[in-house]
């Protein structure tokens, strides 16, 4: 299965560095959030990987056309205009990253490149939370239930939207989340069969709100639990716990060896 990352938003709540780049692409100590949430699926076998582009989109298109530069020891000979890369950690990634444009919603950015999953499953996160959602049961999960889309659902104090959840982990209905709420959110990282395309009307269809709602009426929509790590990037306070936590060398998503 593909990887499909949305990750074309302003990021409007941490303008302090999303108006240079997009918010996927603001790192956590040297590699951009993006890369954090690639490593997490390549641990599990799944390299390749859809972008849903949108807000300086060629920010993330030049930092993989120059992906050796960022990850490698070189050596530029200016007399002979030559260039010799001398150790490199090369990602056994395929990446297609898709301009699916500026003012596109959820939904639409994943309409957008319908053409590029050739009718098939595949895994959907956002570009700007990280996990150690253990991606092999999620799937097995979802392979076991048949319905249309699964959810990872986690348990935080935070501002989204709650997920109603009943017998067999299906999800009924989608609301707002007030402070006092300890119900459970959608944190991403989730699976979808071709149908899902099918919920989604076009560029101005937010994921989140009619596709998730209708597929919950249908009982199409199942919650994974995931009682682990999870945190979004969504402040720059957010950025900073990330920040510690990886420098201490306990990063909970950190599932990959280097």
């Amino acid at each position: 299965m593909k990887v499909v990352i949305l990750a074309g938003g302003f990021g409007t709540r941490i303008t302090e560095e999303s108006q240079f780049k997009p918010k996927p692409m603001i790192e956590i100590s040297d590699h951009p959030i993006l890369w954090h949430i690639m490593k997490i699926y390549s641990a599990y076998g799944y390299n390749d990987f859809v972008i849903c582009a949108g807000y300086k989109q060629h920010v993330i298109k030049e930092y993989f056309a120059d992906y050796y530069l960022h990850n490698a020891d070189i050596t530029f000979d200016l007399a002979t205009n030559s260039m010799e890369v001398h150790t490199s950690h090369a990602e056994p990634w395929k990446v297609t990253v898709v301009d699916t444009g500026l003012e596109t919603m959820t939904g639409g950015r994943i309409k957008r490149v319908a053409k590029y999953l050739n009718g098939e499953p595949f895994l959907l996160t956002y570009g700007d939370g990280v996990g150690n959602v253990d991606i092999a049961k999620l799937v097995e999960f979802h392979k076991a239930h048949g319905k249309l889309c699964t959810i990872t659902a986690v348990n935080v104090g935070q501002r989204f939207g709650v997920l109603n959840i009943g017998e067999n982990n299906e999800i009924s209905g989608f609301r707002e989340k007030n402070d006092l709420d300890g119900s459970m959110i959608n944190a991403g990282f989730m699976v979808c069969e071709p149908g899902v395309i099918d919920y989604i009307e076009g560029d101005s269809t937010v994921f989140e709100k009619a596709p998730i709602e209708n597929m919950a009426k249908a009982g199409q929509l199942r919650a994974f639990m995931h009682t682990g790590f999870w945190q979004c990037m969504d402040t720059q306070r957010e950025k900073q716990k990330l920040e510690e936590l990886w420098a201490s060398g306990k990063a909970p998503w950190k599932v990959w060896q280097d």
